[in-house]
Protein backbone atom coordinates (compact mmCIF):
# COMPACT_ATOMS: atom_id res chain seq x y z
CA UNK A 1 0.00 0.00 0.00
CA UNK A 2 3.01 2.99 1.24
CA UNK A 3 4.14 2.48 -2.50
CA UNK A 4 1.28 3.51 -3.93
CA UNK A 5 0.49 6.34 -1.22
CA UNK A 6 0.51 9.79 -3.16
CA UNK A 7 1.01 8.74 -6.38
CA UNK A 8 -0.78 9.13 -9.62
CA UNK A 9 -1.22 6.22 -11.76
CA UNK A 10 -1.83 6.23 -15.26
CA UNK A 11 -2.56 2.92 -16.67
CA UNK A 12 -3.52 2.70 -20.85
CA UNK A 13 -5.14 0.44 -22.04
CA UNK A 14 -7.16 0.45 -18.61
CA UNK A 15 -10.79 0.11 -19.78
CA UNK A 16 -9.84 -3.38 -21.87
CA UNK A 17 -10.19 -6.82 -20.60
CA UNK A 18 -6.89 -6.82 -18.63
CA UNK A 19 -6.94 -3.52 -18.17
CA UNK A 20 -10.06 -3.21 -16.58
CA UNK A 21 -8.64 -5.53 -13.49
CA UNK A 22 -5.62 -4.16 -12.90
CA UNK A 23 -7.75 -0.54 -12.56
CA UNK A 24 -10.25 -2.43 -10.33
CA UNK A 25 -7.52 -3.83 -8.30
CA UNK A 26 -4.98 -0.81 -8.05
CA UNK A 27 -8.08 1.02 -6.79
CA UNK A 28 -8.24 -0.89 -3.71
CA UNK A 29 -4.72 0.19 -2.88
CA UNK A 30 -5.46 3.71 -2.98
CA UNK A 31 -3.19 5.76 -5.11
CA UNK A 32 -3.72 9.70 -5.21
CA UNK A 33 -5.18 9.14 -8.46
CA UNK A 34 -5.68 6.62 -11.48
CA UNK A 35 -6.05 8.02 -15.27
CA UNK A 36 -7.29 5.76 -17.60
CA UNK A 37 -7.12 7.30 -21.02
CA UNK A 38 -9.98 6.07 -23.73
CA UNK A 39 -8.57 5.76 -27.37
CA UNK A 40 -11.39 8.36 -28.76
CA UNK A 41 -9.74 10.89 -27.02
CA UNK A 42 -6.15 10.03 -26.85
CA UNK A 43 -4.80 7.83 -29.76
CA UNK A 44 -1.41 6.65 -28.43
CA UNK A 45 0.02 6.08 -32.03
CA UNK A 46 0.08 9.70 -32.79
CA UNK A 47 2.59 11.79 -30.93
CA UNK A 48 0.81 14.81 -30.43
CA UNK A 49 -2.05 12.93 -28.09
CA UNK A 50 1.20 11.18 -25.97
CA UNK A 51 2.50 14.33 -25.02
CA UNK A 52 -1.50 15.99 -23.87
CA UNK A 53 -1.63 12.58 -22.52
CA UNK A 54 1.45 13.68 -20.48
CA UNK A 55 0.25 16.73 -19.88
CA UNK A 56 -3.27 15.77 -18.75
CA UNK A 57 -2.61 12.78 -15.99
CA UNK A 58 0.95 14.44 -14.71
CA UNK A 59 1.76 11.20 -13.81
CA UNK A 60 4.04 9.07 -11.19
CA UNK A 61 3.80 6.26 -12.75
CA UNK A 62 2.63 4.51 -15.95
CA UNK A 63 1.26 1.18 -16.22
CA UNK A 64 1.48 0.37 -20.39
CA UNK A 65 -1.17 -2.21 -21.34
CA UNK A 66 -2.64 -0.54 -24.43
CA UNK A 67 -2.01 -2.60 -27.72
CA UNK A 68 -3.48 -3.79 -30.86
CA UNK A 69 -3.72 -7.80 -30.31
CA UNK A 70 -5.57 -10.75 -31.74
CA UNK A 71 -5.63 -14.27 -32.24
CA UNK A 72 -3.77 -16.09 -35.36
CA UNK A 73 -5.95 -14.46 -37.96
CA UNK A 74 -5.96 -11.31 -37.05
CA UNK A 75 -1.86 -11.55 -36.78
CA UNK A 76 -2.11 -12.88 -40.36
CA UNK A 77 -4.06 -10.25 -41.52
CA UNK A 78 -2.74 -7.17 -39.84
CA UNK A 79 1.44 -7.58 -39.52
CA UNK A 80 1.63 -3.92 -40.70
CA UNK A 81 -0.97 -2.40 -38.63
CA UNK A 82 -0.09 -4.56 -35.42
CA UNK A 83 3.64 -4.24 -35.93
CA UNK A 84 3.72 0.05 -36.12
CA UNK A 85 1.01 0.64 -34.23
CA UNK A 86 1.90 -1.18 -31.04
CA UNK A 87 6.05 -0.05 -32.05
CA UNK A 88 4.93 3.49 -31.82
CA UNK A 89 2.47 3.49 -28.58
CA UNK A 90 5.19 1.74 -26.71
CA UNK A 91 8.09 3.82 -27.81
CA UNK A 92 6.43 6.84 -27.62
CA UNK A 93 4.83 6.51 -24.34
CA UNK A 94 8.18 5.39 -22.41
CA UNK A 95 10.07 8.47 -24.48
CA UNK A 96 7.65 10.89 -23.01
CA UNK A 97 7.28 9.39 -19.52
CA UNK A 98 11.20 9.99 -19.14
CA UNK A 99 10.82 13.36 -20.42
CA UNK A 100 8.39 13.96 -18.09
CA UNK A 101 10.16 12.98 -15.07
CA UNK A 102 8.13 9.62 -14.28
CA UNK A 103 9.15 7.52 -10.99
CA UNK A 104 8.59 4.32 -13.02
CA UNK A 105 7.26 2.81 -15.97
CA UNK A 106 5.90 -0.80 -16.34
CA UNK A 107 5.76 -2.19 -19.58
CA UNK A 108 3.94 -5.26 -20.87
CA UNK A 109 5.38 -7.69 -23.35
CA UNK A 110 4.16 -10.60 -24.99
CA UNK A 111 4.95 -14.61 -24.81
CA UNK A 112 4.90 -14.22 -29.23
CA UNK A 113 8.49 -12.51 -28.15
CA UNK A 114 9.89 -15.89 -27.65
CA UNK A 115 11.72 -17.66 -30.44
CA UNK A 116 9.67 -20.17 -32.32
CA UNK A 117 11.75 -23.44 -31.22
CA UNK A 118 12.14 -22.02 -27.46
CA UNK A 119 13.25 -24.81 -24.91
CA UNK A 120 10.18 -25.72 -22.90
CA UNK A 121 9.74 -24.40 -20.29
CA UNK A 122 10.81 -20.80 -21.80
CA UNK A 123 13.64 -18.99 -19.57
CA UNK A 124 13.94 -15.21 -19.66
CA UNK A 125 17.59 -15.41 -21.28
CA UNK A 126 16.56 -17.15 -24.12
CA UNK A 127 14.62 -14.73 -25.34
CA UNK A 128 16.97 -13.44 -28.02
CA UNK A 129 17.79 -16.79 -29.12
CA UNK A 130 15.99 -16.78 -32.64
CA UNK A 131 13.07 -15.65 -34.26
CA UNK A 132 9.66 -15.46 -33.23
CA UNK A 133 7.06 -17.70 -34.94
CA UNK A 134 6.35 -15.91 -38.29
CA UNK A 135 2.37 -15.47 -37.56
CA UNK A 136 2.82 -13.26 -35.05
CA UNK A 137 6.34 -12.32 -35.48
CA UNK A 138 5.38 -8.58 -35.98
CA UNK A 139 3.76 -8.21 -33.31
CA UNK A 140 6.22 -9.41 -30.93
CA UNK A 141 8.98 -7.85 -32.05
CA UNK A 142 7.30 -4.45 -31.76
CA UNK A 143 6.55 -5.19 -28.42
CA UNK A 144 9.89 -7.34 -27.70
CA UNK A 145 11.21 -3.30 -28.33
CA UNK A 146 9.67 -2.28 -25.12
CA UNK A 147 12.63 -4.59 -23.41
CA UNK A 148 15.17 -2.68 -25.77
CA UNK A 149 14.12 0.25 -25.06
CA UNK A 150 14.07 0.23 -21.24
CA UNK A 151 17.36 -1.61 -20.78
CA UNK A 152 18.56 1.73 -22.78
CA UNK A 153 16.92 3.92 -20.92
CA UNK A 154 18.17 2.84 -18.21
CA UNK A 155 21.67 2.66 -18.61
CA UNK A 156 21.70 5.91 -20.03
CA UNK A 157 19.36 7.82 -17.97
CA UNK A 158 18.83 5.90 -14.71
CA UNK A 159 15.35 5.25 -15.87
CA UNK A 160 13.39 2.78 -13.91
CA UNK A 161 11.41 0.82 -16.21
CA UNK A 162 10.39 -2.99 -16.35
CA UNK A 163 9.47 -5.28 -18.46
CA UNK A 164 7.01 -8.03 -18.50
CA UNK A 165 6.27 -11.27 -20.25
CA UNK A 166 2.93 -12.29 -19.79
CA UNK A 167 1.65 -16.08 -20.99
CA UNK A 168 -2.42 -16.20 -22.86
CA UNK A 169 -4.62 -14.60 -20.66
CA UNK A 170 -8.33 -15.72 -20.31
CA UNK A 171 -11.14 -14.83 -18.06
CA UNK A 172 -14.76 -13.44 -17.91
CA UNK A 173 -14.74 -10.26 -19.89
CA UNK A 174 -12.66 -11.81 -22.99
CA UNK A 175 -12.80 -10.67 -26.56
CA UNK A 176 -15.53 -13.49 -27.96
CA UNK A 177 -15.26 -11.77 -32.07
CA UNK A 178 -14.56 -14.47 -34.19
CA UNK A 179 -12.68 -12.50 -36.36
CA UNK A 180 -9.79 -11.25 -33.44
CA UNK A 181 -10.41 -13.78 -30.39
CA UNK A 182 -7.66 -15.95 -29.28
CA UNK A 183 -8.17 -20.09 -28.53
CA UNK A 184 -10.30 -19.90 -25.22
CA UNK A 185 -12.67 -17.45 -26.17
CA UNK A 186 -12.99 -18.70 -29.80
CA UNK A 187 -13.61 -22.73 -28.67
CA UNK A 188 -16.17 -21.70 -26.23
CA UNK A 189 -18.00 -19.59 -28.64
CA UNK A 190 -17.86 -22.69 -31.26
CA UNK A 191 -18.87 -25.19 -28.73
CA UNK A 192 -21.80 -23.00 -26.89
CA UNK A 193 -23.43 -22.18 -29.83
CA UNK A 194 -23.11 -25.48 -31.39
CA UNK A 195 -24.76 -27.19 -27.86
CA UNK A 196 -27.37 -24.73 -28.39
CA UNK A 197 -27.85 -25.17 -32.01
CA UNK A 198 -28.01 -28.69 -32.21
CA UNK A 199 -24.73 -28.60 -34.32
CA UNK A 200 -23.27 -32.44 -34.26
CA UNK A 201 -19.47 -30.86 -35.09
CA UNK A 202 -17.45 -27.79 -34.39
CA UNK A 203 -14.20 -26.73 -36.68
CA UNK A 204 -11.23 -25.65 -35.06
CA UNK A 205 -7.93 -24.16 -36.97
CA UNK A 206 -4.88 -26.63 -37.13
CA UNK A 207 -3.92 -29.93 -35.74
CA UNK A 208 -4.71 -29.33 -32.48
CA UNK A 209 -0.95 -30.52 -31.39
CA UNK A 210 1.34 -27.49 -30.48
CA UNK A 211 0.60 -26.60 -26.06
CA UNK A 212 -0.16 -23.58 -24.66
CA UNK A 213 -0.12 -21.96 -21.11
CA UNK A 214 -2.75 -19.95 -20.09
CA UNK A 215 -3.15 -16.85 -17.09
CA UNK A 216 -6.00 -16.10 -15.42
CA UNK A 217 -6.98 -12.39 -16.32
CA UNK A 218 -6.95 -11.54 -12.17
CA UNK A 219 -3.65 -13.87 -11.54
CA UNK A 220 -2.23 -11.62 -14.35
CA UNK A 221 -3.66 -8.33 -12.66
CA UNK A 222 -1.77 -9.75 -9.56
CA UNK A 223 1.36 -10.13 -10.68
CA UNK A 224 1.88 -6.81 -13.17
CA UNK A 225 0.88 -5.08 -9.49
CA UNK A 226 3.29 -6.90 -7.65
CA UNK A 227 6.16 -6.52 -9.88
CA UNK A 228 5.24 -1.92 -10.03
CA UNK A 229 5.63 -2.28 -6.03
CA UNK A 230 8.29 -4.47 -5.54
CA UNK A 231 10.96 -4.94 -8.99
CA UNK A 232 12.99 -2.45 -9.80
CA UNK A 233 15.67 -4.89 -12.14
CA UNK A 234 16.33 -4.45 -15.63
CA UNK A 235 15.97 -7.98 -16.90
CA UNK A 236 12.33 -9.49 -18.50
CA UNK A 237 10.33 -11.24 -16.05
CA UNK A 238 7.71 -13.86 -17.03
CA UNK A 239 4.09 -13.90 -15.61
CA UNK A 240 2.66 -17.40 -16.27
CA UNK A 241 0.95 -20.10 -14.41
CA UNK A 242 3.42 -23.31 -15.14
CA UNK A 243 0.90 -25.23 -16.64
CA UNK A 244 1.22 -26.64 -20.39
CA UNK A 245 -1.93 -27.77 -22.21
CA UNK A 246 -2.42 -29.17 -25.75
CA UNK A 247 -4.89 -27.13 -28.04
CA UNK A 248 -6.15 -30.63 -28.57
CA UNK A 249 -6.77 -31.26 -24.80
CA UNK A 250 -8.11 -27.78 -24.29
CA UNK A 251 -10.99 -28.23 -26.43
CA UNK A 252 -11.50 -31.55 -25.21
CA UNK A 253 -11.93 -30.12 -21.84
CA UNK A 254 -13.91 -27.20 -22.93
CA UNK A 255 -16.48 -29.06 -24.80
CA UNK A 256 -16.64 -31.28 -21.53
CA UNK A 257 -17.51 -27.93 -19.39
CA UNK A 258 -19.97 -26.81 -21.98
CA UNK A 259 -21.59 -29.62 -22.74
CA UNK A 260 -20.80 -29.99 -26.09
CA UNK A 261 -20.90 -33.95 -27.55
CA UNK A 262 -20.40 -33.72 -30.92
CA UNK A 263 -17.93 -33.85 -33.30
CA UNK A 264 -14.21 -31.62 -32.88
CA UNK A 265 -12.66 -31.32 -36.68
CA UNK A 266 -9.48 -29.99 -36.83
CA UNK A 267 -8.97 -27.99 -40.54
CA UNK A 268 -5.14 -28.69 -40.73
CA UNK A 269 -5.12 -25.96 -44.11
CA UNK A 270 -4.97 -23.54 -40.78
CA UNK A 271 -1.73 -22.39 -39.34
CA UNK A 272 -0.84 -23.83 -35.68
CA UNK A 273 1.39 -20.79 -34.86
CA UNK A 274 3.74 -21.70 -32.19
CA UNK A 275 4.82 -25.31 -31.82
CA UNK A 276 4.95 -25.08 -27.74
CA UNK A 277 4.29 -22.61 -25.48
CA UNK A 278 5.17 -22.93 -22.01
CA UNK A 279 7.24 -20.51 -19.73
CA UNK A 280 9.57 -21.00 -16.39
CA UNK A 281 8.00 -19.02 -14.13
CA UNK A 282 10.03 -19.17 -11.07
CA UNK A 283 12.12 -15.74 -11.46
CA UNK A 284 8.72 -13.74 -10.74
CA UNK A 285 8.03 -15.96 -7.93
CA UNK A 286 11.51 -15.41 -6.81
CA UNK A 287 11.46 -11.64 -7.07
CA UNK A 288 8.36 -10.06 -6.22
CA UNK A 289 6.40 -13.23 -4.86
CA UNK A 290 3.87 -13.89 -7.70
CA UNK A 291 2.56 -17.14 -8.25
CA UNK A 292 -0.65 -17.91 -9.82
CA UNK A 293 -3.74 -18.73 -7.81
CA UNK A 294 -6.43 -19.55 -9.70
CA UNK A 295 -6.94 -23.66 -11.08
CA UNK A 296 -7.23 -23.27 -14.64
CA UNK A 297 -10.99 -25.84 -14.74
CA UNK A 298 -12.59 -23.03 -12.31
CA UNK A 299 -11.05 -20.38 -14.36
CA UNK A 300 -12.94 -21.91 -17.63
CA UNK A 301 -15.87 -22.70 -15.98
CA UNK A 302 -15.84 -18.43 -14.87
CA UNK A 303 -15.94 -17.93 -18.46
CA UNK A 304 -17.90 -20.18 -19.99
CA UNK A 305 -20.50 -18.60 -17.23
CA UNK A 306 -19.58 -15.42 -18.19
CA UNK A 307 -19.99 -16.24 -21.66
CA UNK A 308 -23.45 -17.76 -21.68
CA UNK A 309 -24.71 -14.41 -19.35
CA UNK A 310 -23.91 -12.22 -21.58
CA UNK A 311 -24.45 -13.43 -25.27
CA UNK A 312 -26.81 -16.09 -24.90
CA UNK A 313 -29.37 -14.95 -22.93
Amino acid sequence: MSFWAGKRVLVTGGSGFLGSRVVEKLGRKSPDQIFVPRREKYDLVETENVVRLYRDAQPDVVIHLAGEVGGIGANRANPGKFFYNNLMMGTQMMEYGRRHGISKFVALGTICAYPKHTPVPFKEERLWDGYPEETNAPYGLAKKMLLVQAQAYRQQYGFNAIFLLPVNLYGPGDNFDPETSHAIPAIIRKCVEAERTGSKEIILWGTGSPTREFLHVDDAADGILFAAECYDGPEPVNLGSGMEISIKDLAALIANLTGFHGRIVWDTSQPDGQPRRSLDVSKAERLFGFRACIHFEEGLQQTINWYKTEFTN
